[in-house]
């Protein structure tokens, strides 16, 4: 088991009073599972992978990530918790414009102590670009980019990838090949995945779906996939 959590619960104060954007969460995930969070807006989905994440810190309960209890309230351990552990694929792809599509890969690979070109230059095969590696964000198009995001966000080797409405900028055909390319990756790295969505036609790219509204899990269901 990779994610453990129980009880977890995360209040904000609000002028209008104590909102609860997570009200009592229980999830546990297996090591290679790829999970698709969905819910309406508002339900705490982001809050919830914000949390997976240690972007933010949960008020009550209690997160375990392999085993060990993960770091809240110290920012220092828990950005040394993403740095060593979390990937992230975001809705806006973040590249740096001034960069080359392989030098976007080798900087986070260096800011993570973990420099190796020719893993990047390997990552850009997988998914599709390698051809691309000298070309700048600028060049390339919205889906190529994601895939580039995609890339960057397995270069230093994450045991959890996350990422946020990361297909939300894409047309219908475009996300379909960029979520391909990532369960493909996920397979290829072992890396277990949750994704938050809206979109209901990418159940199909999960192991398991989590329907949340209200801060609660209200569904939690295994899906047998072909790939």
């Amino acid at each position: 088991m990779i994610i453990d959590i129980s009880s977890l619960e995360r209040h904000y104060e609000t002028p209008a009073g104590v909102v609860k954007a997570l009200d009592g969460v229980n999830l546990q995930i297996e090591q290679g599972e790829r999970v698709i969070l969905l819910g309406p807006s508002g339900s705490g989905k982001t809050t919830l992978l914000n949390c997976l994440s240690a972007l933010d810190s949960p008020t009550k309960g209690n997160y375990r990530f392999k085993g060990k209890q993960v770091p809240r309230s110290d920012s220092e351990k828990m950005t040394s918790f993403r740095r060593e552990n979390i990937g992230y694929v975001f809705q806006f792809f973040n590249l740096l414009q001034d960069l080359t599509i392989l030098e976007n890969i080798v900087l986070i690979q260096e800011l993570s102590g973990k420099k190796d070109p020719q893993r990047a230059q390997e990552l850009l095969a997988l998914v599709g670009l390698y051809e691309e590696r000298n070309r700048f964000p600028g060049e390339i198009s919205g889906g190529q980019q994601q895939r580039v995001a995609i890339a960057r966000s397995l270069a230093k080797r994450p045991a959890l990838l996350l990422g946020d409405e990361l297909t939300g900028n894409l047309d219908t055909l475009t996300s379909s090949k960029v979520m391909e390319i990532l369960v493909q990756a996920c397979d290829q790295e072992n890396i277990t995945a949750v994704f938050v969505t809206h979109d209901e036609s990418l159940v199909k790219y999960a192991t398991r779906i989590i329907r949340i509204d209200s801060g609660r899990i209200i569904s939690n269901e295994i899906v047998k996939t072909s790939g």
